[in-house]
Formats: structure tokens, sequence, C-alpha cells
């Protein structure tokens, strides 16, 4: 069954055990891949639940039985809030965050951020990370939020993070804050079966100006370090996630 192709849909498209096929699924599925009438894939519906499909028509599939689904997820709930980057650098962000694992991502627009997105930029990323986790056999398709300023995520985190298990880290590039991943494998043991969440912030280019950092402590977040190196702003958020990932997936 794992050569079949994984396609995502939304609730709305399923009807009595049949699933509706938009236009651009039905372009994807007869021009890309050409599959015909009686050809069989993966139907994955956002929350994790997956299906397998035969396709009736280019219109429209039949759902055959519940599959079970790959247990791809990180075993910890991860928030990104990055600060937009420069050009199409966050598509790539999109893209290989939700490879490793991102649950949320939150963009936001810090004292330094260079864009100033148009309106159709949010539909693309979430295509991007649907695409993504369809890619990479995830159970769930990551949720992006509007963009953002920077102090209005720091508020809904403070919000929304309320346990006190919960983690909340700004990676800074100058400084002498602990590394992330010390941090990450310390407090492991104590959160690790609590169903907690992590929260990291990268900056955009040129980094958090001071203020952000204070604004960020004040609302509960530690600085951290990804390292000596001087990190871009597409560079931080797959670094981070990928220390996290490593972390939390060690058997020991």
């Amino acid at each position: 069954m794992a050569q079949l192709q994984r396609l995502a849909i939304t609730p709305s498209q399923l009807h009595n055990q049949q699933i509706l096929l938009s236009a651009e699924q039905q372009h994807y599925l007869g021009r890309v891949l050409r599959l015909r009438g009686g050809d069989r894939f993966v139907a994955m519906e956002p929350q994790g639940q997956w299906w397998l499909a035969e396709l009736i028509s280019l219109q429209e599939a039949q759902i055959l039985e519940l599959m079970p689904a790959a247990q791809t997820e990180l075993p910890v709930e991860v928030t990104l809030m990055v600060a937009l980057p420069k050009g199409n650098g966050f598509d790539e962000i999109v893209r290989h965050c939700t490879e490793i694992g991102v649950s949320y991502m939150m963009p936001v627009l810090s004292e330094r951020t260079l864009l100033n997105p148009s309106s159709q930029k949010l539909e693309r990323w979430r295509r991007i990370a649907q695409e993504a986790a369809e890619q990479s056999e995830r159970q769930i398709i990551p949720a992006i939020q509007e963009v953002n300023e920077f102090t209005t995520g720091l508020s809904f985190v403070k919000s929304s993070f309320l346990k006190e298990t919960d983690r909340q880290y700004i990676c800074v590039a100058r400084g002498e804050s602990p590394h992330l991943l010390d941090c990450l494998l310390a407090e492991k043991p104590q959160i690790s079966n609590l169903k907690s969440k992590i929260v990291i912030a990268t900056g955009p280019e040129g980094g958090w100006t001071p203020a952000e950092v204070e604004a960020a402590i004040a609302a509960g977040f530690q600085p951290v370090s990804l390292g000596r190196r001087i990190l871009r702003a597409v560079t931080a958020p797959v670094v981070a996630l990928s220390l996290l990932a490593a972390a939390w997936e060690l058997k020991n």
C-alpha cells in the first residue's frame, strides 16, 4: 500500500462514502499522475484520518475502507513563530518544516521584516503545506495562521500555552544564551509524556531587536542559541525544528 499516491482532502468533500474532487485534484490525478477510473489512492483528512479510495471518475472517488495512518507525527506539538523573510523564503520554510513535523506555523511581522505579503500568500502557503504533508506521509496537515504583528503573536501564545509543562523559546543570534538542543534534552524527561506544546520563534534578516527579545521574555519565552554561526532567516526555523525532532525521537 505504500506505493499509492496520497491526496489531502477536506471534510466538505466527503458525501456518503464518496469524495467529490476539486478541479485542481482532478487535474493532478488525471493529467499529472495519469490515473483513471478504478485506480486507487489514499485520501488524507487534515486531522489524521486516512481512507483507501478508488476513482469512479475524475470527478469523484469511492471510499473503500478505513486505513491505519502511519505513525509519522512528532510526539510533541510544535508551533513555529517565524518572522517573515524577504522574497519567497517563507515558501521554503513551510515546505521543509512540514516535512520535518511542525504542527502550527505563525508568520509574523517584526520591526526588521522586509516583506509585505499579499492576501494570496496565505493560500499559497497552505497549499505548499498540503503538498509537503502528502509527500512526507504526515498524518496531519500543519495549520498556518494569518500574518500578524509579532506582539499579537506573543499575546496569542501567552493566552494559548497555559500548561506548566509548555515551553516557549526565542532563537537569538548573539549573546550567551544556552543552546536550544541542551534546553530540549534537559526538559524532555519532564514533559515528554504530558502532551505538552512547544513554540519556537525565529527572527528576520538582521535578527530580533533587543526590545522584541525583551517582550518575548516578558511573555514567557526563553532566549536560546542555534549555534555559533549566523544563520539565514530561512535556515534558522529548519535547524530549530530539526534539533527538536532529533531530541524527541531519540530512543533514550
